[in-house]
């Protein structure tokens, strides 16, 4: 008997129903399709790279023959083709290989045998799109698809971004270090010199609803390119559409090597914090 799939595992790759055949998780290429009760096994190339996406940028940042961030003679990884924005070939753990299941058929279960044969190996199964959902803890249907670690790369890099120009604009004015912002706070809330009617739970509540709401609105978004670049409100001056959407791809370049940068510099703030007994980052650059 064979096995009859259901697209259902991790959030929605794959179960193994009906007749309890079992999985396991593999990297390779082979894709598995139901038909009827039989399964019908296609095989691709393995290692087949994807055809880059037809994107090109000054410096070669775009495609195959882009710079990468350590060049060898094996190149980027063939899932990295370097279609998207700002792929430098960097995943030295595999992270993002698209998920592949190996699916097995039943073992022989009769109880009168001495031995009973193992099942045999009907192939693999893999997902053959990435779809997006409301549901905000699994919002992809493939847990290690490149899209969404380029969504979460975003959101953190654009919050670091935030943070580090935050901590030190706020140490420059304030004379109070990032570290001990929150004692301060605790003491009564103010800004720039000035008293503000909250406290600190007030100040809670407030961030807890504006981001909820935030968070609400962004994962209500089915387009995965408008969950990462929404546009409209978010570029008043017409920045990358319009006349100017020739430029959007230099600024999303732009824009991710900022968020690394920042990820970089705000771990580097958190070490100096814990390390060393520096009062703050203006501290330690001589300010």
């Amino acid at each position: 008997m064979a096995a009859v799939f259901a697209k259902e595992f991790m959030g929605s790759s794959l179960m193994a129903v009906s007749n309890g055949a079992k999985t396991t998780m593999r990297k390779t290429g082979t894709k598995v399709l139901k038909k009827g009760k039989k399964a019908t096994i296609v095989k691709k190339k393995a290692g087949a790279k994807k055809k880059a996406g037809g994107k090109k940028g000054a410096g070669g940042n775009f495609g195959p023959n882009r710079q990468l961030w350590y060049p060898s003679k094996d190149g980027a990884p063939a899932w990295l083709d370097g279609s998207m924005i700002g792929d430098r070939g960097f995943d030295p753990l595999g992270l993002s290989k698209p998920a592949e299941f190996v699916v097995f058929d039943l073992d022989d279960l009769d109880q009168n045998q001495a031995i009973n044969a193992r099942g045999a190996n009907l192939g693999l199964f893999g997902a053959d799109k990435t779809e997006v959902s409301t549901d905000t803890l699994s919002p992809y249907n493939e847990v290690f698809d490149i899209r969404r670690f380029r969504e979460c790369e975003l959101i953190h890099g654009r919050w670091c971004m935030v943070a580090a120009l935050g901590a030190i604009v706020a140490e420059a004015t304030t004379g109070v270090s990032w570290v001990d912002a929150g004692k301060v706070e605790l003491e009564g809330a103010s800004y720039l010199g000035l008293e503000l009617p909250f406290t600190i739970t007030n100040l809670v509540v407030i961030e807890v609803a504006l981001m909820g709401y935030i968070e609400f609105a962004r994962s209500s978004e089915l387009d995965a390119e408008k969950r990462c670049y929404p546009g409209g409100r978010f570029d008043p001056f017409n920045l990358a559409s319009g006349p100017n959407e020739a430029n959007a791809d230099d600024l999303k370049l732009k824009e991710i090597k900022h968020c690394r940068l920042a990820m970089l510099a705000f771990l580097g703030f958190a070490l100096e914090a814990g390390f060393t007994e520096n009062e703050g980052v203006l501290e330690i650059v001589g300010f």
